[in-house]
Protein backbone atom coordinates (compact mmCIF):
# COMPACT_ATOMS: atom_id res chain seq x y z
CA UNK A 1 0.00 0.00 0.00
CA UNK A 2 1.59 3.13 -0.93
CA UNK A 3 1.64 6.10 1.35
CA UNK A 4 0.34 8.57 -1.05
CA UNK A 5 -1.00 8.68 -4.77
CA UNK A 6 -1.39 11.44 -7.09
CA UNK A 7 -3.62 11.65 -9.80
CA UNK A 8 -2.62 14.32 -12.53
CA UNK A 9 0.51 15.17 -13.63
CA UNK A 10 0.19 18.88 -13.98
CA UNK A 11 1.40 21.55 -12.36
CA UNK A 12 -0.06 21.09 -9.09
CA UNK A 13 0.12 17.33 -9.36
CA UNK A 14 3.60 17.79 -10.51
CA UNK A 15 4.34 19.84 -7.34
CA UNK A 16 3.10 17.72 -4.71
CA UNK A 17 4.54 14.95 -6.43
CA UNK A 18 7.88 16.31 -6.00
CA UNK A 19 7.34 17.52 -2.24
CA UNK A 20 6.17 14.28 -1.07
CA UNK A 21 8.92 12.51 -2.64
CA UNK A 22 11.39 15.16 -0.49
CA UNK A 23 9.11 13.94 2.56
CA UNK A 24 9.80 10.44 2.01
CA UNK A 25 6.41 9.17 1.64
CA UNK A 26 6.13 6.25 -0.64
CA UNK A 27 4.18 8.07 -3.41
CA UNK A 28 2.86 6.96 -6.74
CA UNK A 29 1.99 9.81 -9.47
CA UNK A 30 -0.82 8.65 -12.38
CA UNK A 31 -1.35 10.29 -14.76
CA UNK A 32 -1.63 10.45 -18.59
CA UNK A 33 1.00 13.02 -19.26
CA UNK A 34 3.74 15.01 -17.37
CA UNK A 35 3.17 18.94 -17.78
CA UNK A 36 -0.51 19.65 -18.42
CA UNK A 37 -1.55 22.87 -19.53
CA UNK A 38 1.87 23.76 -19.65
CA UNK A 39 2.25 21.87 -22.47
CA UNK A 40 0.34 23.79 -24.37
CA UNK A 41 1.34 27.76 -24.84
CA UNK A 42 0.48 29.81 -26.99
CA UNK A 43 2.34 30.97 -30.30
CA UNK A 44 2.01 34.22 -32.10
CA UNK A 45 4.27 35.98 -34.83
CA UNK A 46 7.10 38.66 -32.71
CA UNK A 47 6.18 37.33 -29.20
CA UNK A 48 9.06 35.89 -27.55
CA UNK A 49 8.66 33.03 -25.05
CA UNK A 50 10.17 35.50 -22.04
CA UNK A 51 7.23 37.65 -22.28
CA UNK A 52 5.12 35.66 -20.74
CA UNK A 53 5.39 34.45 -17.24
CA UNK A 54 3.50 31.20 -16.92
CA UNK A 55 5.17 28.88 -14.51
CA UNK A 56 6.31 26.86 -17.62
CA UNK A 57 10.16 26.78 -16.64
CA UNK A 58 9.50 25.98 -12.88
CA UNK A 59 6.82 22.82 -13.88
CA UNK A 60 9.34 21.70 -16.47
CA UNK A 61 12.10 21.27 -13.43
CA UNK A 62 9.44 18.70 -11.70
CA UNK A 63 8.79 17.31 -15.04
CA UNK A 64 12.57 16.27 -15.13
CA UNK A 65 12.80 15.46 -11.38
CA UNK A 66 9.49 12.78 -11.92
CA UNK A 67 11.20 11.35 -14.80
CA UNK A 68 14.25 10.60 -13.51
CA UNK A 69 12.65 9.12 -10.41
CA UNK A 70 10.65 6.56 -12.81
CA UNK A 71 9.37 4.66 -9.74
CA UNK A 72 7.36 7.09 -8.67
CA UNK A 73 5.13 7.71 -12.07
CA UNK A 74 3.12 6.11 -14.16
CA UNK A 75 1.80 6.96 -17.51
CA UNK A 76 -1.98 5.65 -17.30
CA UNK A 77 -5.58 7.27 -16.51
CA UNK A 78 -7.18 7.30 -13.37
CA UNK A 79 -11.13 5.41 -14.39
CA UNK A 80 -11.93 5.60 -10.60
CA UNK A 81 -11.74 5.60 -6.96
CA UNK A 82 -13.29 3.68 -4.46
CA UNK A 83 -13.14 3.92 -0.56
CA UNK A 84 -11.56 1.28 1.45
CA UNK A 85 -10.64 0.25 5.27
CA UNK A 86 -7.78 2.60 5.96
CA UNK A 87 -7.49 4.67 3.00
CA UNK A 88 -8.60 4.04 -0.82
CA UNK A 89 -8.30 1.95 -4.21
CA UNK A 90 -7.54 4.14 -7.76
CA UNK A 91 -8.23 1.60 -10.66
CA UNK A 92 -6.57 2.31 -13.79
CA UNK A 93 -7.68 2.16 -17.57
CA UNK A 94 -4.10 0.57 -18.49
CA UNK A 95 -2.43 1.58 -21.87
CA UNK A 96 -2.82 0.96 -25.72
CA UNK A 97 -2.46 -2.56 -26.77
CA UNK A 98 -1.95 -3.74 -23.03
CA UNK A 99 1.58 -2.14 -22.92
CA UNK A 100 -0.30 -0.54 -19.25
CA UNK A 101 -2.14 -3.38 -18.03
CA UNK A 102 -5.37 -2.20 -16.18
CA UNK A 103 -3.97 -1.82 -12.82
CA UNK A 104 -5.25 -1.71 -9.30
CA UNK A 105 -3.50 0.64 -6.56
CA UNK A 106 -4.40 1.14 -2.96
CA UNK A 107 -2.78 3.79 -0.73
CA UNK A 108 -3.66 5.74 2.82
CA UNK A 109 -3.82 8.81 1.00
CA UNK A 110 -4.96 10.51 -2.37
CA UNK A 111 -4.46 14.29 -4.26
CA UNK A 112 -6.33 14.71 -6.84
CA UNK A 113 -4.84 17.03 -9.23
CA UNK A 114 -6.54 16.48 -12.76
CA UNK A 115 -7.41 19.74 -13.72
CA UNK A 116 -9.87 21.19 -16.17
CA UNK A 117 -10.26 20.82 -20.29
CA UNK A 118 -11.29 23.96 -22.16
CA UNK A 119 -14.71 23.05 -24.12
CA UNK A 120 -14.03 23.48 -27.80
CA UNK A 121 -15.79 25.41 -31.00
CA UNK A 122 -16.07 21.99 -33.17
CA UNK A 123 -15.44 23.75 -36.31
CA UNK A 124 -12.97 23.48 -39.22
CA UNK A 125 -10.02 24.71 -38.74
CA UNK A 126 -9.72 24.75 -35.20
CA UNK A 127 -7.22 22.03 -34.63
CA UNK A 128 -4.87 23.44 -37.32
CA UNK A 129 -4.35 26.86 -34.97
CA UNK A 130 -4.54 25.67 -31.75
CA UNK A 131 -2.18 27.89 -29.61
CA UNK A 132 -0.95 29.24 -32.89
CA UNK A 133 -3.28 32.25 -32.71
CA UNK A 134 -6.09 30.09 -31.59
CA UNK A 135 -6.49 29.59 -27.67
CA UNK A 136 -8.43 29.47 -24.32
CA UNK A 137 -7.03 31.83 -21.68
CA UNK A 138 -7.41 35.41 -22.13
CA UNK A 139 -6.25 36.04 -18.27
CA UNK A 140 -2.96 34.58 -19.31
CA UNK A 141 -2.34 35.99 -22.15
CA UNK A 142 -3.85 39.46 -22.34
CA UNK A 143 -0.65 41.87 -21.41
CA UNK A 144 0.39 40.51 -24.96
CA UNK A 145 -2.22 41.64 -26.92
CA UNK A 146 -1.43 45.77 -26.48
CA UNK A 147 -3.23 47.87 -29.07
CA UNK A 148 -3.97 44.83 -31.29
CA UNK A 149 -7.39 43.40 -32.46
CA UNK A 150 -8.72 40.01 -30.89
CA UNK A 151 -12.09 37.90 -30.78
CA UNK A 152 -13.78 36.19 -27.61
CA UNK A 153 -16.24 33.24 -28.13
CA UNK A 154 -18.93 33.03 -25.46
CA UNK A 155 -21.40 34.20 -23.35
CA UNK A 156 -20.97 33.20 -19.68
CA UNK A 157 -18.79 35.02 -16.90
CA UNK A 158 -15.96 33.37 -18.23
CA UNK A 159 -16.10 34.63 -21.69
CA UNK A 160 -17.44 38.44 -20.50
CA UNK A 161 -14.11 38.91 -18.13
CA UNK A 162 -11.99 37.83 -20.69
CA UNK A 163 -13.76 40.05 -23.11
CA UNK A 164 -13.18 42.80 -20.35
CA UNK A 165 -9.94 41.91 -19.58
CA UNK A 166 -8.49 42.66 -23.18
CA UNK A 167 -10.58 45.48 -23.47
CA UNK A 168 -8.65 47.51 -21.38
CA UNK A 169 -5.41 46.48 -23.46
CA UNK A 170 -5.85 45.75 -26.93
CA UNK A 171 -7.54 48.27 -29.48
CA UNK A 172 -10.23 46.06 -30.34
CA UNK A 173 -12.19 43.25 -28.82
CA UNK A 174 -15.17 41.66 -30.59
CA UNK A 175 -17.19 39.28 -28.82
CA UNK A 176 -19.42 36.63 -30.15
CA UNK A 177 -22.12 35.51 -27.97
CA UNK A 178 -23.87 32.74 -29.72
CA UNK A 179 -26.99 33.44 -26.45
CA UNK A 180 -27.61 36.25 -24.41
CA UNK A 181 -26.09 34.61 -21.50
CA UNK A 182 -24.88 36.77 -19.20
CA UNK A 183 -24.67 39.83 -21.10
CA UNK A 184 -26.69 41.72 -18.56
CA UNK A 185 -24.34 41.31 -15.93
CA UNK A 186 -22.06 43.86 -14.42
CA UNK A 187 -19.29 42.95 -17.32
CA UNK A 188 -21.86 42.72 -20.07
CA UNK A 189 -22.81 46.45 -18.84
CA UNK A 190 -19.50 47.23 -19.19
CA UNK A 191 -18.90 45.53 -22.63
CA UNK A 192 -21.38 47.81 -24.02
CA UNK A 193 -20.34 51.25 -22.49
CA UNK A 194 -17.15 50.17 -23.55
CA UNK A 195 -15.99 51.96 -27.33
CA UNK A 196 -13.64 49.80 -28.17
CA UNK A 197 -15.88 46.65 -28.19
CA UNK A 198 -17.94 45.43 -30.38
CA UNK A 199 -20.91 42.34 -29.42
CA UNK A 200 -22.37 40.27 -31.69
CA UNK A 201 -25.18 38.69 -30.44
CA UNK A 202 -26.50 35.30 -31.53
CA UNK A 203 -23.63 34.88 -33.76
CA UNK A 204 -22.16 31.49 -33.71
CA UNK A 205 -18.85 30.52 -35.02
CA UNK A 206 -18.13 28.62 -38.22
CA UNK A 207 -14.28 28.45 -39.01
CA UNK A 208 -11.40 29.06 -38.60
CA UNK A 209 -8.74 30.49 -40.97
CA UNK A 210 -5.37 31.12 -41.39
CA UNK A 211 -1.64 30.74 -42.73
CA UNK A 212 0.79 29.71 -40.55
CA UNK A 213 -1.18 31.21 -37.55
CA UNK A 214 -5.06 31.61 -37.20
CA UNK A 215 -5.81 35.08 -38.76
CA UNK A 216 -9.61 35.09 -38.99
CA UNK A 217 -12.96 33.54 -37.99
CA UNK A 218 -16.13 33.22 -39.64
CA UNK A 219 -19.06 33.36 -38.17
CA UNK A 220 -22.72 33.60 -39.17
CA UNK A 221 -26.53 34.12 -37.93
CA UNK A 222 -29.28 33.70 -39.72
CA UNK A 223 -27.88 33.87 -43.25
CA UNK A 224 -25.41 36.77 -42.38
CA UNK A 225 -21.99 35.65 -42.68
CA UNK A 226 -18.96 37.86 -41.62
CA UNK A 227 -15.74 37.00 -41.54
CA UNK A 228 -13.49 38.71 -38.60
CA UNK A 229 -9.67 39.45 -38.78
CA UNK A 230 -8.20 39.30 -35.75
CA UNK A 231 -4.14 39.30 -33.99
CA UNK A 232 -5.99 36.28 -31.81
CA UNK A 233 -8.99 34.20 -31.03
CA UNK A 234 -9.97 33.23 -27.67
CA UNK A 235 -12.29 30.63 -26.65
CA UNK A 236 -14.18 31.10 -23.64
CA UNK A 237 -16.68 28.49 -23.71
CA UNK A 238 -16.35 27.38 -20.30
CA UNK A 239 -13.91 24.63 -18.51
CA UNK A 240 -15.02 21.19 -17.62
CA UNK A 241 -13.43 20.01 -14.34
CA UNK A 242 -12.05 16.22 -14.68
CA UNK A 243 -13.45 15.34 -11.74
CA UNK A 244 -14.98 12.38 -12.78
CA UNK A 245 -13.60 9.36 -11.24
CA UNK A 246 -14.43 10.63 -7.74
CA UNK A 247 -18.23 11.39 -8.71
CA UNK A 248 -20.41 10.75 -5.83
CA UNK A 249 -17.25 10.50 -3.50
CA UNK A 250 -16.59 13.75 -2.50
CA UNK A 251 -18.89 17.05 -2.36
CA UNK A 252 -18.47 18.95 -5.25
CA UNK A 253 -19.72 22.65 -6.91
CA UNK A 254 -23.04 22.34 -9.31
CA UNK A 255 -20.17 22.40 -12.26
CA UNK A 256 -18.55 19.59 -11.12
CA UNK A 257 -14.89 21.16 -9.09
CA UNK A 258 -14.31 19.63 -6.00
CA UNK A 259 -14.94 21.37 -2.87
CA UNK A 260 -11.66 22.27 -0.43
CA UNK A 261 -10.65 23.83 2.52
CA UNK A 262 -7.86 26.28 3.33
CA UNK A 263 -5.90 23.15 3.67
CA UNK A 264 -6.80 21.62 0.39
CA UNK A 265 -9.13 18.89 2.34
CA UNK A 266 -12.20 17.54 0.66
CA UNK A 267 -14.91 16.11 2.37
CA UNK A 268 -13.91 12.62 2.62
CA UNK A 269 -10.89 12.59 5.25
CA UNK A 270 -7.23 11.55 3.40
CA UNK A 271 -8.48 12.89 -0.07
CA UNK A 272 -7.38 15.89 -0.85
CA UNK A 273 -7.66 17.90 -4.38
CA UNK A 274 -5.25 20.87 -5.54
CA UNK A 275 -5.37 23.01 -9.00
CA UNK A 276 -7.92 23.86 -11.40
CA UNK A 277 -10.09 20.76 -10.64
CA UNK A 278 -11.02 22.72 -7.34
CA UNK A 279 -13.45 25.21 -6.17
CA UNK A 280 -10.07 27.93 -5.87
CA UNK A 281 -9.71 31.31 -7.52
CA UNK A 282 -8.49 31.74 -11.11
CA UNK A 283 -6.97 28.95 -13.55
CA UNK A 284 -3.16 30.21 -13.28
CA UNK A 285 -0.04 27.64 -13.36
CA UNK A 286 1.34 29.94 -10.64
CA UNK A 287 -1.47 29.54 -8.57
CA UNK A 288 -1.68 25.70 -9.39
CA UNK A 289 2.33 25.11 -8.21
CA UNK A 290 1.12 26.58 -4.50
CA UNK A 291 -1.82 24.98 -4.41
CA UNK A 292 0.36 21.43 -5.01
CA UNK A 293 2.60 22.41 -2.51
CA UNK A 294 0.15 22.90 -0.07
CA UNK A 295 -1.92 19.80 -1.06
CA UNK A 296 1.07 17.59 -0.14
CA UNK A 297 2.22 19.36 3.11
CA UNK A 298 -1.16 18.79 4.32
CA UNK A 299 -0.98 14.84 3.55
CA UNK A 300 2.40 14.61 4.94
CA UNK A 301 0.72 15.93 7.98
CA UNK A 302 -2.70 14.04 7.78
CA UNK A 303 -0.38 10.51 7.38
CA UNK A 304 1.91 11.77 10.20
CA UNK A 305 -1.26 10.93 12.84
CA UNK A 306 -2.30 7.57 11.25
CA UNK A 307 -1.67 4.74 14.02
CA UNK A 308 2.16 3.72 14.86
CA UNK A 309 1.57 -0.02 13.96
CA UNK A 310 0.38 1.23 10.40
CA UNK A 311 3.36 3.34 9.80
CA UNK A 312 2.63 5.81 7.09
CA UNK A 313 6.00 7.35 6.43
CA UNK A 314 8.44 5.17 4.39
CA UNK A 315 11.20 3.57 6.35
CA UNK A 316 13.39 3.58 2.77
CA UNK A 317 14.58 5.81 0.57
CA UNK A 318 14.18 4.60 -2.69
Amino acid sequence: MYDLIIIGGGPAGLTAAVYAIRKRLNVLLISKDLGGKTNFRLQLPDVEKHLVINGEETVNRFVNEIRYLDFARNIDKVERVEEMPGGYRVLTRGGKEHENPQATYETRAIILATGTRGRFLDVAGEKNYLMRGLCFSAMSYAPLFIEKTTIVVGDDELALRAAMELSLIAKHVTLIAPTHGKLDNVYGQRLRKANNVLILEGYSAKEVKGDVYARSLIVAKNGDTRELHADAIFVELGLKPNSEMVHGLVEMEADGRIKIDAQNRTSKTGLFAAGDVTNIYAEQVLIAIGEGAKAALSAYEYLLTLPIEEPAISNVWR
